[in-house]
């Protein structure tokens, strides 16, 4: 291995993926779902994963998601495999999509994700639920291919459950831990997606957290996966949701 390049010569293409928690039908959703879909369209993400809402509407011509509507994947590129799975735990429970994608560089795996169980004690339950999705990923994907999982999990980076898939402690699956393209990429700031700056979040009197994640698997040949830059958006004065999304560009 040649330790000054030992992924081999870098990749300089990158893949741009969107995850945002869209709030359902909450609110003034004919208002908030324009809004949504203007900056979606500014955006212009090769792949959205979205949380309460299927986001048919925003054009894509690949999509697909989950019963209820909780996790979605939209993408500009065809799907060749999907998978979706149930996250036993907490007052409902979470539900993570899979979908494997035709890419013009190679196939893309991704998943989309939410935690149910929401409560700031709720972090047990969380565990347990990382847990099954890391044994979902560790079954659905292929370890050759470049893997990415966004979502809402409702819980800080600090947290045992984000610990979990970071690498700071015991991971739920052996071997399946990620990269956090906030942490190492992100464009400054504290990344907060839940936040008493935002209208729709405010009445909650949470903290202000970062919940919404885009994690990467550690790259493969060419830096594959390697996150290089990733913003919070969604956040200006008008936003479209209670959570922010999080766009990252991934080396692809």
């Amino acid at each position: 291995m040649d330790w000054a390049e030992p992924y081999g010569p870098l990749i300089e293409t990158t893949v741009r993926v969107l995850t945002w928690n869209v709030w359902g039908e909450h609110g003034p959703h004919e208002q908030r779902a324009e809004r949504i879909a203007k900056l979606v369209r500014e955006l212009d993400p090769d792949v959205v994963a979205l949380q309460e809402w299927d986001g048919r509407e925003l054009g894509y011509e690949h999509a697909a998601t989950t019963p209820g509507r909780l996790c979605a994947i939209l993408s500009r590129w065809p799907m060749v495999r999907q998978e979706q799975r149930t996250l036993p735990g907490g007052i409902q429970p979470g539900g993570a999509l899979f979908c494997e994608l035709d890419g013009p560089r190679g196939p893309l795996q991704v998943f989309s994700v939410a935690l149910g169980a929401y409560r700031l004690g709720d972090s047990e339950k969380r565990q347990d639920q990382v847990r099954a999705l890391t044994a979902f990923v560790a079954r659905a994907a292929a370890g050759r291919h470049p893997v990415v999982v966004c979502g809402d999990f409702n819980a800080p980076p600090d947290s045992d459950e984000i610990r979990m898939l970071t690498g700071r402690t015991a991971p739920g699956s052996p071997g399946v831990v990620f990269y956090d393209a906030w942490e190492m990429a992100g464009t400054g700031g504290p990344g907060h997606t839940w936040s008493n700056a935002n209208p729709y979040a405010r009445p909650a009197l949470y903290p202000d957290r970062r919940f919404d994640y885009v994690f990467s698997a550690w790259p493969r040949p060419g830096g594959a996966g390697h996150p290089v830059r990733c913003e919070v958006v969604g956040d200006g004065p008008d936003p479209g949701s209670d959570h922010y999304g999080v766009l990252a560009e991934l080396r692809y």
